[in-house]
């Protein structure tokens, strides 16, 4: 429908459609064909008057709408889109670069009923909007301001204070952030449930306790690239996230076996760990997973040198390695043999593997392990080989390395 309804406002006013046939009046007219629209395919050819003309057709009516990606649109366009649609409750301005604090300012004056608004990317958008959309947009639940680098824990300061109902805060790339802003949502924020810090690089362990301690109810957090982060952080998630689901703590490179000891120990619900880069912890972090983490369905290794076949074997008979396990990354698991991929082959509902420069790991190990579990992808690479020059001394010369089995 909205595809229909993307096609009447660039081609024809509002009246005609309902005059062309009967089946185009009840389109045009039905309230209920106006309430989501994605313009996303479109992206490059949405200009400003295309979302006035939308949001003067949808009115009150609209409840969701996406500009994914639409360069073209700007603020003047918006605080139209604002003034008409405020019913709106979604909002996704994704890569919508051109818009401002205006924008934001024209939010908080008309939309007072949004719930999900994303700024991904929006690189112009300053402290002043993250102050205007908490004094007007208190019912906000979602917020993704990821890439937004002029925002400070000032502008984090007035967002919590007024929208304490805030259940996912995305903040990846918002490198000016330090421990005092975690401060403010350890305040505020106490129903947070998915918390986003990645590249936030001066984040430290005090930030992290704060956070724990003020939010209990977290059950996703990524730390990926806060790389002053030591056990302290995964302590405090230890003691005080019991619904931990989702970490994500790539390159973080201090953490050890210890931190993850404990945090295997009391969250008993993580699915997903990304934990590429944490050249420290070695095939112990894997047994205490394995015992304590049924749920697990994806972990990332790469670059884990340390790990080993032994790891990978208590992981594979495992409850979480025979029922839950899907994905895999073991890229530059220098120690990781075929022997691992024996071990594997209890993991019957493994989807995807990845053996990048996994240097011990055969091509023959690899069709062994296909041949007991057909159905999963093995992402591998093999140094190049070549060879010798071909009799009389002219033929090609060929190398073969990546390959995608």
């Amino acid at each position: 429908t909205w595809k229909c309804i993307y096609v009447f406002s660039i081609l024809f006013p509002y009246t005609r459609c309902a005059q062309i046939s009967k089946a185009w009046n009840i389109l045009a007219l039905d309230g209920s064909n106006w309430q989501r629209i994605d313009l996303f395919n479109f992206q490059t050819d949405v200009e400003g008057r295309v979302v006035e003309n939308i949001s003067k057709r949808c009115g009150g009516f609209l409840r969701k709408l996406s500009l994914r990606g639409c360069i073209g649109v700007g603020d003047s366009s918006l605080k139209t889109f604002a003034q008409n649609c405020r019913n709106i409750e979604h909002l996704n301005l994704n890569g919508c670069t051109k818009i401002t604090d205006s924008t934001c300012y024209s939010l908080s004056r008309f939309c007072s009923k949004l719930k999900h608004l994303d700024l991904t990317s929006c690189v112009s958008i300053t402290n002043s909007s993250l102050k205007g959309i908490s004094e007007g947009c208190r019912n906000l639940e979602y917020l993704n301001l990821s890439w937004c680098d002029q925002v400070t824990k000032d502008g984090i300061e007035a967002l919590v204070r007024g929208c304490r109902s805030l259940r996912a805060l995305l903040l990846r790339g918002c490198t000016q952030l330090e421990d005092e802003a975690l401060r403010h949502i350890q305040n505020y924020c106490h129903e947070l449930v998915s918390l986003n810090l990645q590249s936030c690089s001066r984040i430290t362990d005090e930030g992290v306790v704060q956070i724990c301690r003020g939010c209990p109810r977290l059950q996703a957090l990524c730390l990926s690239g806060c790389s002053n982060l030591t056990d302290a952080s995964l302590t405090a998630l230890a003691l005080n996230c019991p619904r931990l689901q989702i970490l994500e703590a790539a390159r973080c490179s201090h953490l050890t076996d210890a931190g993850f000891t404990l945090l295997a120990r009391n969250c008993h619900d993580l699915e997903k760990m990304d934990l590429e880069e944490c050249i420290l912890i070695t095939d112990s972090t894997l047994i205490q997973l394995s015992i304590h983490c049924p749920k697990l369905q994806a972990l990332s290794l790469s670059h884990c040198e340390l790990i080993t076949d032994d790891g990978i074997l208590h992981l594979s008979n495992s409850s979480c390695g025979h029922e839950r396990l899907r994905v895999l990354e073991l890229d530059n698991c220098l120690l990781v043999t075929d022997v691992a991929l024996e071990h594997l082959e209890h993991c019957r509902g493994l989807e995807r593997l990845e053996l990048y420069d996994c240097q011990q790991v055969t091509r023959a190990g690899i069709k062994r392990m296909r041949a007991q579990l057909p159905n999963v992808k093995v992402h591998a690479y093999f140094a190049p080989v070549t060879p010798p020059t071909a009799v009389g001394g002219n033929g090609p010369r060929l190398c073969r390395c990546c390959v995608i089995l």
